[in-house]
């Protein structure tokens, strides 16, 4: 495997430009969850090229790639997701979105380019292993139901069942060259709250004749800290955030209602449901006890991403081999949350971090930020580790 590794990344090296022309032509054409059409005509056309069998309109535009080995023997899957999120860029680069209003602030781009270069990589070594290598690219990461359950749904991981999947994330906060492994719970479960306060409106110079919305809700969120604060085990990590408040009165005039919209994020599938059950009876009863009512309406989003010991140990070997062992990190807990735990619900997975910083470029804002960026010399390590991994898991 040492030769092979080192074949691998000399390859992957000799692709950079290849790879930057793909990220840089999909930070510049970003599409929203559920709308990826020219991304995924984009990919298809990339593996048209490369003469890689595919699927596609799988769970929306996802598309399913395979590689065929020299014979029979298990499946290794690889993912990539493709959509960006609504936001504006501010970055003054060449290749910054052209699409008002959307862009690549989490890095899909980057996964989907390093994805298409590990195809590229495998291809020529299909005789190396025996199997098959499943590619996704997925559709929809960034919103509920998550495109991962979609594909699942549409046969993603059926005919015959990966014995592994992988999955890999850009990480700003580590440094362009390194990547970062944890074994087990490694990311939360994430809900999306939305409340309703209702009271009654008036001028705000006569509150003793209103049911102030405002001044209940602000109760609301006071009182749902406690959830987090007093009621959850201090050992079992969790968040209640809220991000949204919308009243619309005026500077004399008391709404009749008010929006509330948070997240709460759990590692625990027991607490998390006691939790939902608590943010209802206290908003409720907080509302009721100041004169108004309060709905509450809560949707499950992405379980808890586990990491399963057998492919994170895999993946973690290969990469000590491919990059050093001083290159090789221990992530820690993170309550973002991501749909790849749908995969790892259904068969072993493990989900890993790029290291894609460069402070002296300046390349350092956090992923969902409009300055985002990446250190462009970190797609040969993401494509040549991807094909790495794969083929380690075949020929283990």
């Amino acid at each position: 495997m040492a030769s092979t590794i080192e074949a691998l990344r000399q390859e992957a090296e000799a692709m950079q430009a290849l790879l930057v022309a793909d990220r840089r032509h999909l930070h510049q054409n970003p599409e929203l969850s559920f709308e990826e059409l020219h991304t995924a005509a984009f990919v298809t056309q990339r593996l048209k090229d490369l003469d890689i069998p595919f699927r596609e309109g799988v769970g929306g535009y996802g598309v399913v790639a395979t590689l065929e080995g020299r014979g029979p023997g298990p499946v290794a899957a690889l993912r990539a997701d493709m959509d960006a999120l609504p936001i504006q860029e501010l970055n003054e680069v060449p290749y910054a979105s052209k699409v008002p209003g959307v862009m690549h602030a989490c890095g899909h781009d980057v996964h989907t380019a390093c994805l298409l270069g590990a195809a590229a990589l495998l291809r020529s070594r299909t005789g190396d292993f025996a199997g098959k290598v499943r590619m996704l690219f997925q559709p929809a990461e960034e919103r509920l139901p998550g495109g991962a359950s979609l594909m699942i749904r549409d046969g993603a991981l059926d005919h015959p069942q990966p014995s592994a999947i992988y999955g890999q994330h850009v990480m700003p906060l580590l440094p362009c060259g390194t990547v970062g492994f944890r074994t087990g719970p490694y990311m939360a479960a994430a809900d999306e709250i939305r409340l309703t306060v209702r009271g009654k409106g008036g001028h705000a110079a006569m509150p003793h004749l209103n049911t102030d919305a405002v001044l209940v809700a602000s109760h609301v969120i006071v009182a749902l800290q406690q959830v987090v604060s007093r009621r959850a085990n201090p050992i079992s990590p969790s968040v209640l955030s809220f991000g949204y408040i919308l009243g619309e009165g005026a500077y004399n005039v008391l709404p009749d209602a008010v929006c509330l919209r948070g997240t709460f994020r759990s590692m625990d599938e027991t607490w998390r449901q006691q939790a939902h059950e608590l943010i209802r009876e206290i908003a409720e009863g907080t509302a009721r006890a100041m004169g108004a009512t309060c709905e509450v309406e809560i949707d499950r989003g992405y379980p808890m991403l586990y990491n399963h010991p057998e492919p994170t140990a895999l993946a973690r070997e290969t990469a000590v081999r491919y990059l050093g062992a001083d290159k090789v990190v221990e992530l820690d807990l993170w309550m973002a949350a991501e749909d790849f735990a749908w995969y790892a619900r259904q068969i072993p997975a493990t989900f890993y971090r790029l290291g894609t910083r460069n402070e002296e470029r300046g390349i350092v804002s956090s992923v969902h930020t409009p300055t985002f960026d990446v250190e462009e010399d970190a797609l040969p390590t993401g494509a040549g580790l991807m094909a790495a991994i794969a083929l380690q898991q075949l020929t283990a």
